[in-house]
């Protein structure tokens, strides 16, 4: 069995852009540019199923991996705003070893799989899809392969309740109201009134620009501190205090300048009037 010159241009172009967008899945340092990535590099291979005979396969790819695991996924690192910053805090010691080993173990298992695959003999697709593509696969998952399929979900089962059990943080007393809230800052002697609004001078209501004091100084009770721990806040305070001081100044030469005119009517009558007297005295002299 050969491989024609449309379907090896297709693998090679193909196996290019899914290799480059598994390289940035790993390689970007932004997490929403990583998920992208995946999902191109999912759709890439989606195709490959597609091209392969695998309908099924390659409609369940698209559709439940990159439109919907892999969306939820996008949607997920976009609303909570995952950074670069939050993927080098090391919350498990060791990992970073754990996951090379696991690597290096994958790599050789990967190596050792396809070293021993047989490479002389191929079904083709007409026997494989002989009783239909969807027949064919569930006979092979629930047949031939029903041990490996067992236990790849009873994995998917116990990573989905241990990554619940890891999140799931359980209330050992009970939560305090607002009144005593308010109560306990009013005992503690600290923000008693509402927090500051977010923005400078209510010109900016972004919530990682801090709002500005009388003196022009940021206050750091008007960002929240998550935002203040990642990093994200706008330094401001400088070009808002010289703003601040541009205005001042230009108010200054505005309350000068009205000062100034509204004594200057004044003037111009008293010297209109010495005009006529001078015109009116020349004229008695003619």
């Amino acid at each position: 069995m050969t491989t024609s010159t449309g379907e090896a241009i297709q693998f090679w172009v193909l196996g290019i852009v899914a290799v480059l967008g598994a390289l940035g899945t790993v390689g970007m340092r932004k997490a929403v540019h990583s998920a992208l990535c995946l999902a191109g590099t999912m759709i890439v291979l989606a195709v490959f199923y597609l091209a392969q005979g695998a309908y099924f396969l390659g409609i369940v790819q698209i559709v439940v991996y990159t439109g919907a695991v892999m969306m939820l996924f996008l949607f997920v690192v976009m609303l909570v705003g995952i950074t670069a910053a939050d993927s080098l805090k090391e919350t498990i010691r060791g990992q970073r070893a754990a996951a090379v080993l696991c690597g290096i173990g994958f790599g050789i298992l990967l190596i050792a799989g396809i070293a021993n695959a047989s490479l002389h003999r191929f079904t083709g697709l007409a026997q494989a899809n002989a009783g239909g593509n969807v027949e064919g696969l569930a006979r092979l998952v629930f047949t031939t392969y029903v041990w490996a399929f067992e236990i790849t979900g009873a994995l998917l089962i116990t990573a989905a309740v241990g990554a619940m059990v890891l999140t799931h943080r359980e209330r050992t007393e009970r939560p305090a109201t607002q009144r005593e809230q308010s109560e306990a800052r009013v005992r503690e002697g600290r923000n008693v009134t509402p927090l500051p609004a977010p923005g400078v001078f209510a010109r900016h209501n972004a919530v990682d620009v801090p709002g500005l004091l009388p003196d022009g100084t940021p206050s750091e009770l008007t960002v929240n501190q998550t935002l203040r721990a990642r990093g994200q806040v706008r330094d401001v305070g400088g070009e808002q205090e010289r703003r601040v001081r541009k205005l001042e100044q230009r108010s200054d030469e505005y309350v000068e300048g009205v000062t100034e005119g509204e004594g200057a009517p004044e003037g111009g009558r008293d010297r209109s009037g010495d005009n006529d007297g001078a015109n009116h005295a020349e004229g008695a002299a003619k």
